[in-house]
């Protein structure tokens, strides 16, 4: 009988101790994990701490998993919460015998990087962009973006309220901007982020009872907001070709007035718009929305045929209609649901579909005249610059920015289920998230990203990370081989060099933060 009132006191001490953690669990707002799965929640954290150590003798490399490594996650995760990003006893991976592996080559002679307490030193690490958006064409609203770095079209619905809401105040915090995605403009867009606001097929937020759109309406939406600028999209990379796909699980009362959709059904945006049919058409809606509003207008697409890239620089060669950005996306992009073939065979590469546009852009003189901006696994500070070495002026980020503000590649995202209340509207698993803890970790990422970048154009020599040239890139075969990235993407010597205008910008916009 005292051996079992023991057991019986050992029993009750551990109900209570449980019973603690999940008071404290569904009322801490840090981890979402955790506030969706009280107690049970602590496993993925601690099978996470010895992931590593399993993996080495039982499963997979840090350098193995799919979409993003776990070393990738790692950086995301530790930038977002201001912890050490550092990684230690040199690199794990194979360099000598991975094919296309990117290597940027230093100056010998770099450019200081002030630390914390030296002069010059910015603690929110902010890096312009050397283009003015919409100056060439003498837009109204014509911008300098603050920041290089912006996060991509993820749109409510696809991603929760607390999620959109969460973005969005981090980008303000970092000073930079949030993509509206296709999905309209929504009340948690509305806390204080600048927005661009994508103009899907649907034209959601922007369309008449008939589903077609809508200036007069688009004109209302906009009055009071703070969009900067317009992107018509013709194609994303999760699903080039095919409409965006939103689930009827996921439409709730709010998206289905948002939207102008109807309850129960799954939202199918048609494959291509009705307001346009090809590149002419396109040059004269962009300039009527332009005109009407007075901000930016651009366009998103993932690249396949070439066609139509070089009819519209034909178009716009004539200098009276052109579009002020063009957001290029690659085929390995993905925050949508998506059939499997689309996502996997569907679409170019960044690399490759961002070098092809570009020379197109660049033998018709027009590549000074756009804003380039490129999308699909780009937020690394490696990749990120090589992209910005290619062309672009800006980088945008979706799964990266997912990441830092609680996702952990759970690929749940289609099924309204996602542990993390990132990517779902189920009420209870949205309330895992806290949008103010985690905006935290977006700007913490969006600058940590922005440091490294900057360090990585210091480390070549320059001041901007625009400014680094293609010829500082090179890719090692398994070969013991090593290619020029000039020579690998086809851009003849004088391709991709900043004209003499955009070093003095950068030189002047740099020297100006750093006064």
């Amino acid at each position: 009988m005292q051996l079992m009132s023991v057991w019986l006191w050992v029993a009750s001490g551990l109900g209570v101790v449980v019973f603690l953690v999940a008071l404290y669990d569904v009322t801490q707002k840090k981890r979402a994990i955790i506030r969706n799965f009280p107690v049970i929640g602590h496993f993925r954290y601690w099978l996470e701490t010895v992931g590593p150590e399993l993996r080495q003798y039982i499963v997979t490399s840090n350098d193995e998993e799919r979409p993003f490594s776990r070393d990738q996650r790692r950086w995301v995760y530790a930038s977002s919460k201001k912890e050490n990003n550092y990684f230690g006893f040199g690199t794990d991976n194979d360099i000598e015998r991975t094919s296309s592996y990117l290597i940027v080559k230093h100056a010998v002679f770099p450019r200081p990087s002030p630390h914390e307490g030296e002069p010059g030193y910015d603690p929110r690490y902010r890096v312009p962009c050397t283009k003015v958006i919409g100056g060439p064409r003498g837009r109204k609203k014509a911008f300098r973006p603050a920041s290089i770095i912006n996060t991509s079209a993820m749109s409510y619905g696809s991603l929760s309220y607390a999620a959109v809401e969460a973005i969005n105040r981090g980008v303000k915090i970092a000073g930079c901007m949030q993509n509206t995605g296709e999905g309209g403009l929504a009340p948690h867009h509305l806390h204080g982020g600048d927005l661009v606001w994508q103009l899907g097929t649907g034209y959601f937020g922007a369309r008449d009872e008939h589903g077609r759109f809508s200036m007069e309406r688009l004109v209302e939406r906009l009055e009071g907001n703070p969009v900067r600028m317009i992107e018509l999209k013709l194609s994303q990379g999760a699903k080039p070709g095919l409409g965006g796909v939103l689930p009827a699980a996921k439409i709730t009362p709010e998206i289905s007035r948002i939207r102008g959709v109807p309850m129960g059904k799954d939202c199918i945006s048609p494959s291509g718009h009705s307001a346009f049919r090809n590149a002419d058409e396109l040059l004269d809606f962009a300039e009527s929305i332009a005109e009407r509003t007075g901000l930016p207008v651009g366009i998103k697409s993932a690249i396949g045929e070439i066609e139509f890239w070089q009819d519209l620089a034909r178009l716009m060669q004539k200098g009276d209609r052109g579009v002020d950005f063009i957001t290029i996306d690659g085929g390995e992009g993905g925050t949508g649901a998506a059939p499997l073939v689309f996502s996997d065979h569907v679409s170019l590469p960044f690399k490759i579909g961002f070098s092809r546009v570009y020379r197109v852009l660049h033998e018709a003189g027009l590549e000074d005249r756009v804003t380039l901006i490129g999308s699909g696994k780009l937020g690394f500070p490696e990749v990120a610059l090589l992209a910005m070495a290619l062309g672009c002026d800006m980088v945008n980020v979706a799964r990266e920015a997912m990441l830092s503000i609680g996702c952990i590649q759970a690929q749940r995202c289609h099924t309204g289920h996602c542990p993390t209340g990132v990517a779902t509207q189920n009420a209870w698993l949205v309330r895992g998230l806290d949008p103010t803890a985690k905006s935290a970790r977006l700007a913490n990422y969006v600058m940590a990203l922005r440091k490294e970048m900057l360090q990585l154009a210091h480390a070549c020599g320059v001041a901007h990370p625009a400014l680094v040239p293609l010829d500082a890139f090179e890719v090692i075969d398994e070969g013991f081989g090593a290619r020029p990235a000039r020579e690998i993407f086809g851009y003849p010597e004088g391709i991709g060099r900043r004209s003499p205008e955009t070093y003095a910008a950068a030189e002047q916009l740099m020297a100006s933060l750093d006064a």
